[in-house]
């Protein structure tokens, strides 16, 4: 141990000063050794869940052995998610132009029709209806169609095989449609109220709440289906249980678009002042508003990753903005106002405006590591034509796991092969396009006894699972959206102090007992009870009554009783 002594010159020395230790020199990695390292970078930056927990800095070392232990599970997990995409074969095939004077947009579908091979080329088809204009939706896992014509014609059927469903003729006005969690259930909004129907066109249900609703959305992890009225009213149904969950007034007026966030569940109401509004079914008011348009907002559009919105107004304009940043990143401008819009899986964009359909590739890719927002497109990447200047399209919409875009237009049905549009791998315990009617029913058990509740609906879906360093009480007032403020109670109870002051002389507090206005006892109630049932009673009398004597002489019964 080394220790300091003092010398015969009165200087101070250190003794036993050990030997500084050589330290080995450091190995060479072997190729494999480095192949390995850069395969646990390269998992944990794609499915690693943050960084990691420094355990030379914890003491002890129980906590220490249990922590490595989830750690080390951790990265088993991401090596295993990393091997796991050798299974996903299949690759997305976009029109590549051969020249540079070549234009993808040019190529018409009966080239495209001929290149591709025979089953692919099947799904391109027309259906000529004349109950239009026509609403089109596929069913979450893409088997099946669903067509609605605003005459009161409803369809569906396994558009791959051409089996036809259901066939329904309402006589009256139909607005939207659209597919619950499978395809046994769809919900359509009529000319007054929502009606569910099952797969084989029986009326199981009504919502008569929804009254005039013009769109409707679904939300297939929550089990909530939307819809927002020309009041201006939005409303979530919970479609396992058939409670109303939130009522909601926009303000706004009738709306005029409506699109869904993949990403957060949160709902996008286009209004006619050109503002879009974020919904939650936790908040009575907007939790975003942007000024999207100059004019009426036709419609929007929200990709998959919840980062990017497009809206198309009635100012002809069509924009592009980030939601993170809630800023606009591009405007572009189209010759008519793009009355629908709608985003596949891989990012194609599908805008319709007028007669035609523009499709378009890279609206949202970053292709520059330094760029934080995408470059803006020149040109489109497939277009299609109506051919009539009568026939516009309505509705459109991608077919989910498949290289096909669905419009409905005034006089029917188009089925269009996009290529590079659909997404090439799918997870069949999530949604699977060939599932058994066995699988279909686990699938839907499975995803009754995992609902999430209507609370876990926010701009930001990560904070579940985060600490809550919120006090009991403020989160029960924030429960209780009429709960009073603290000044507001701190006001009241000031009021109700100095309310009867003057007033509480002995014979006011005789009377007042006496009174015993605010004492329900078994015998108020009974008497409460007793008064209303000899109201309906009477009330169904005078009704028989009336009945009975004709519309002439039945409006003076309620008289001649008085």
């Amino acid at each position: 141990m080394e220790r300091l002594v003092e010398n015969a010159g009165g200087a101070l020395t250190i003794q036993n000063i050990q030997p500084p230790v050589k330290r080995k020199p450091t190995a060479v990695l072997s190729h494999e050794d480095k192949e390995n390292q850069k395969r646990v970078a390269e998992a944990r930056k794609k499915y690693g869940r943050g960084r990691a927990v420094r355990l030379n800095q914890i003491k002890d070392k129980k906590l220490k052995s249990s922590l490595k232990r989830v750690e080390a599970k951790y990265q088993n997990a991401i090596l295993e998610a990393k091997d796991a995409e050798i299974l996903l074969e299949n690759q997305e095939g976009f029109l590549q132009p051969e020249g540079e004077l070549e234009r993808t947009y040019k190529v018409r579908q009966d080239d495209i029709t001929e290149a591709v091979g025979v089953q692919q080329a099947r799904k391109s088809f027309d259906l000529n209806l004349d109950l239009g204009p026509y609403t089109v939706d596929y069913s979450r896992n893409g088997k099946q169609l669903l067509l609605a014509g605003q005459k009161g014609h409803i369809a569906t059927c396994d558009w791959r095989s051409g089996k036809p469903g259901c066939e329904l003729n309402l006589n009256e006005t139909v607005r939207d449609v659209k597919w619950l969690h499978n395809n046994q259930y769809f919900a359509v909004a009529q000319k007054k109220h929502t009606y569910i129907y099952d797969s084989a066109g029986v009326e199981i249900h009504v919502l008569r709440k929804y009254v005039e609703a013009t769109h409707l959305e679904f939300l297939p992890y929550h089990f909530l289906l939307a819809g927002v009225e020309n009041s201006g009213f939005l409303r979530y149904t919970d479609t396992s249980t058939g409670q109303i969950v939130a009522e909601l007034p926009t303000r706004k007026g009738p709306p005029t678009a409506l699109a869904q966030n993949p990403y957060n569940a949160i709902l996008h109401v286009g209004h006619q002042n050109g503002t879009v509004s974020l919904w939650s079914p936790n908040s009575t008011e907007p939790l975003v508003k942007i000024q999207t348009n100059a004019g009426a907002v036709r419609s929007c559009a929200v990709t998959r990753s919840g980062n990017y919105m497009l809206t198309g107004g009635s100012d002809s304009r069509l924009k592009l903005w980030d939601l993170r940043a809630l800023k606009e990143v591009h405007n572009y401008s189209t010759h008519q106002p793009a009355t629908s819009i709608t985003i596949s899986d891989r990012g194609l964009a599908a805008i319709g405006t007028g007669t035609s359909v523009t499709i378009w590739k890279d609206f949202f890719t970053t292709n520059s590591a330094h760029s934080v927002d995408p470059p803006k497109v020149q040109s489109p990447y497939l277009n299609w034509h109506t051919g009539s200047a009568s026939n516009k399209p309505h509705t459109l919409s991608f077919c989910p796991f498949e290289d096909i875009l669905g419009i409905s237009h005034t006089t029917g049905f188009t089925s269009l092969i996009v290529p590079g549009a659909g997404e090439p791998n799918f997870d069949a315990l999530e949604l699977n396009p060939y599932e058994t009617r066995k699988q279909r029913q686990e699938t839907e058990v499975k995803s009754l006894l995992t609902k999430l509740q209507p609370e876990t609906i926010a701009l930001d879906p990560n904070f579940i699972g985060s600490l809550d360093v919120r006090s009991a009480e403020q989160r029960a007032r924030e429960k209780d959206l009429d709960a009073p403020s603290r000044e507001e109670e701190k006001m009241a109870k000031l009021k109700e102090r100095n309310r009867g002051r003057g007033k509480n002389s002995a014979l006011r507090r005789h009377l007042r007992k006496k009174g015993g206005k605010n004492i329900i006892d078994e015998k108020r109630v009974r008497m409460e009870q007793m008064r209303v049932e000899k109201a309906e009673r009477e009330k169904e009398r005078i009704t028989g009554e009336k009945m009975d004597l004709g519309p002439a002489l039945g409006r003076f019964v309620g008289a001649l009783r008085k």
